[in-house]
Parts: C-alpha cells; sequence; structure tokens
C-alpha cells in the first residue's frame, strides 16, 4: 500500500452520498483540506437509486392519472399507456443533470476527489485504489442498502428490491410490495398510476406506521379508493416461484400471486468488511454509533448518514454532514433534534408530517395535557381545485407550543417548510393565528388550523 504521506488532509470523508458530500461542501467552504472517497458516484443513493428518481417516477405516473381523469376538468385528453423508455429517459436526464451539477461543487469547491472503493486502514487513514490517504480527521458516510429477509432471495427478476424497481423496462402486471413504509407506499402509488394491480402486505397494524395514526388510516382510505389493496397486520412467511410469477405466504396462510415481489423492509447500513470494528469504532447491528455531534467512541472518526441509527433521510444526511464540518472547523455546534425534521412520503396522496404523533405526545406529556385538532381539506378552496381530500392534525401541549403537525393530501408536502417553522419555533396556535396566509392556497389549511386551535375558527366549524 503506497502511503501518501506527502499530504495529510484536515477530513478524509469515505462515502459519496448525501451527508458525505454535505460535510465536504461545507468543509471545504470553511477552509479546511477535504478528500472525499467514493466507489461508486457522488451523490450516493438518493441521487441516483432513491429520492429523486422515485420521485421522478411518480410524477410520470401523476401526470397518467391526470391524462385519464381530464375531462372532469373540462379538459379532453387520451391516455394511450406508458413508455416506460420514456419515462426512464426523462428520471435519468433530471439524475444526470443534478448529478452533473454536483460534480461542479465538488470541483469548485476544490475537494480532493478520489474514486474507488475505500476501507478504514486506521483511526486517521482511508485504504482505496493502492493509496493511503491520512486525515487529520475521518468521516464515515458509506450508506445503506435495500435490506431482505432470511431465505427470501433478491433475484432482480421477479423478486426485487427498489434498485431493481427503478431500472424495469416494463410495467408489471401486478405486484406484490412487501413493506407498507414509505418506499413500499411510494412503488404502489407509482406502479398503480402505471396500470399495475398492486398489493401491499404489511406486518404491522397500519401502512406508513411510523406516522400519526390519524395519517396511516387517511393514506389507507385514499389508497382503497384508488384500488390499491393491502393486507395489514400478519407478517410474511415465504416467497416461491409459480409459472409466470411469485405467491407469497403470509404467516395465517394467506397467499398472494403476483408478476413481481418488490422487497421494500427498509435499508441496512453498508459497514461489512470496511474496517470499522478493527479500528475500534463501536457498532450495533452493522450501525456505527455516535453522540449527540455525530463523534464514534474513537475520536478521529466520525460517522453521518444511512450508516447511523438516525432518521435515514438525505436532508438528514445534509444535516449531520453540515455539523461534523462545522465542528471540526471550531465553530459553535447544535445537536439535531430529530423531531424537527420534515417528513415527507410522496405516493398520492402525500404524507407529511414535522414532530410528534399523539400517541407519543401523551406519553412524554400525559393525556389530560394533549390537545389535538384537525382541520379537513374540504374547507380549503385551493384543495377543492385540486380535487384532494385529506386533513392537517395538530397536536399541542395544552396552554403550549404545537408538538406535532400531519399532514395529507396531494401536493400537501410542499407545505413542511412552514411546518416546521412551527414547530421548531415553539409556535403558540395564536402566533399562528396571527400570519396571514394566501388565498386560495394550501398553506391556508395551516393557518385555518391554527385559528381554529386558537378557538377563532373561520372557515371550519367551531
Amino acid at each position: 500500500m503506497a502511503n501518501d504521506a506527502s499530504t495529510v488532509f484536515d477530513l478524509v470523508i469515505l462515502g459519496g452520498g448525501s451527508g458525505g458530500y454535505a460535510a465536504a461542501l461545507r468543509g471545504a467552504q470553511l477552509g479546511l483540506d477535504v478528500a472525499l472517497i467514493e466507489k461508486g458516484k457522488v451523490g450516493g443513493t438518493c441521487l441516483h437509486r432513491g429520492c429523486i428518481p422515485t420521485k421522478a417516477l411518480l410524477h410520470a405516473g401523476e401526470l397518467a392519472d391526470q391524462a385519464r381523469e381530464s375531462e372532469q376538468f373540462g379538459v379532453k385528453a387520451a391516455f394511450e399507456g406508458i413508455d416506460m423508455a420514456g419515462v426512464h429517459k426523462y428520471k435519468d436526464e433530471v439524475v444526470s443533470g443534478l448529478y452533473k451539477g454536483l460534480q461542479g461543487l465538488i470541483a469548485s469547491r476544490k475537494v480532493t476527489y478520489v474514486e474507488g472503493e475505500g476501507r478504514l486502514s486506521s483511526p486517521t487513514s482511508v485504504d482505496v485504489a493502492g493509496r493511503r490517504i491520512q486525515g487529520r480527521h475521518v468521516l464515515l458516510a458509506t450508506g445503506s442498502v435495500p435490506k431482505s429477509l432470511p431465505g427470501l432471495d433478491i433475484d432482480g427478476e421477479r423478486i426485487i428490491s427498489s434498485d431493481h424497481a427503478l431500472t424495469l423496462d416494463r410495467v408489471p402486471k401486478s405486484a406484490v410490495i412487501l413493506g407498507g413504509g414509505v418506499i413500499g407506499v411510494e412503488f404502489a402509488s407509482a406502479w398503480k398510476s402505471f396500470g399495475t394491480d398492486v398489493t401491499i402486505v404489511e406486518g404491522l397494524k397500519h401502512l406508513v406506521p411510523v406516522e400519526d395514526e390519524n395519517s396511516s388510516k387517511l393514506l389507507e382510505r385514499a389508497f382503497r379508493k384508488r384500488g390499491i389493496k393491502f393486507n395489514l397486520g400478519t407478517f410474511f412467511e415465504k416467497a416461491e416461484y409459480t409459472q409466470d410469477g411469485v405467491r407469497v405466504t403470509l404467516a395465517d396462510g394467506k397467499t398472494f400471486e403476483a408478476e413481481v415481489l418488490l422487497v421494500a423492509i427498509g435499508r441496512g447500513p453498508v459497514s461489512q468488511g470496511l474496517g470499522y470494528e478493527e479500528a475500534g469504532v463501536a457498532m450495533d447491528r452493522g450501525f456505527v454509533l455516535v453522540d449527540e455531534y455525530m463523534q464514534t467512541n474513537v475520536p478521529t472518526v466520525s460517522a453521518v448518514g444511512d450508516l447511523v441509527p438516525t432518521l435515514q433521510l438525505a436532508h438528514v444526511g445534509f444535516a449531520e454532514g453540515i455539523l461534523v464540518a462545522e465542528r471540526l472547523a471550531g465553530l459553535k455546534t447544535v445537536p439535531i433534534d430529530y423531531d424537527g425534521v420534515p417528513r415527507v412520503t410522496y405516493c398520492q396522496p402525500e404524507v407529511a408530517s414535522v414532530g410528534i404523533t399523539e400517541e407519543r405526545a401523551k406519553e412524554v406529556y400525559g393525556a389530560d395535557k394533549v390537545v389535538t385538532l384537525k382541520y379537513n381539506l374540504a374547507g380549503n378552496g385551493r384543495s377543492k381545485i385540486l380535487k384532494t381530500a385529506g386533513e392537517i392534525k395538530l397536536v399541542q401541549v395544552k396552554d403550549g407550543a404545537v408538538v406535532g403537525l400531519h399532514m395529507v393530501g396531494d401536493r400537501i408536502g410542499e407545505q413542511v417548510g412552514e411546518a416546521q417553522l412551527i414547530y421548531n419555533w415553539e409556535a403558540l396556535p395564536s402566533e399562528v393565528a396571527q400570519l396571514i396566509h394566501a388565498h386560495p392556497t394550501q398553506s391556508e389549511a395551516l393557518g385555518e388550523a391554527h385559528l381554529a386551535l386558537a378557538g377563532k375558527p373561520l372557515h371550519s366549524h367551531d
């Protein structure tokens, strides 16, 4: 191994996904000498196999639905089918444009980019492509990959992961989706729009089970209306090939058959065989353990993103990477409040939230100290125009701040920015009620909900 002793970087980053490249860009901006090591393409899962391409598929599906349903708006249009080659061309152009922009940013900030599969060789070095890259500090940001279950082998053809689903050259006639979390419901939504007969299998009692139960029930109602089937509360038992597809059997003996089985049970950390444990880094079930400042038990090593047991969201990775860079540059940093992170599931209708659920609020504050309010989007002019149903639910500590905002409806994810401010600034309902929201917008629904919670409802009943 050639020792590159001529250069000792301030920060060596292993992994160029959301957390890694955010740390690289911010670190370089703050005057740190940064090396970024990536075995694939900078941008990682989010840009190439996650957030961006899935949302492109969902938007294509939305257009398909609009073509089918255009006459209800007085517009005559014909839906002739899905051209998957064309969908992939559109999706890939979006990804390619963002990728080129990111490459330009990395170069302009003078980050040293090293392509190759790296391995932590000591608390202050990473080996890659026959070189030893030395650093005063090392940041681990190797991300995650789709998980499966024991005995459930992903073959990439009939039993597939989200990675495979993004590159399918056809619209499957039917699909069973194992997992009703974010990944599962987003693919269910897109495939249904494309014309697939979809069934979701979720072992827990609700779809999007980490969301407030009211949001889950609203999504389930909307999915039933769209013809998306789901089976809740019974766990997967086995999958076997049929003559032309897959048969899925549940623990209660119930079976489902489809052309493909999408395994969407979450993502696991990429950490095996990368030298972490040998360097003394504390681990748990493959995750790297960190404190609130993303510092591991090894003083010269930090970790961020899907590799650590925090929310697996690209924007969380960004924030964690920035936090590490600023800490190493000597700036005062503040730990991330993960409850205050905005969360959006981009199915149709969308599910968005900030803060804690009603159930969690009762655990924290006591059931008698929690007040909730639901505002139905039926009273919102913009939502009427869009012909979307849904609700905004507020969770408040009695006589205090709003600690949870939970929203369901088409395009409602765009309102999560204001919801984030309300939660993170510990706003009282009366304070939000004083703000004037533009009419007609869906943001009005947030304003109306707080008006009602403040005791002065306008377009809603007392």
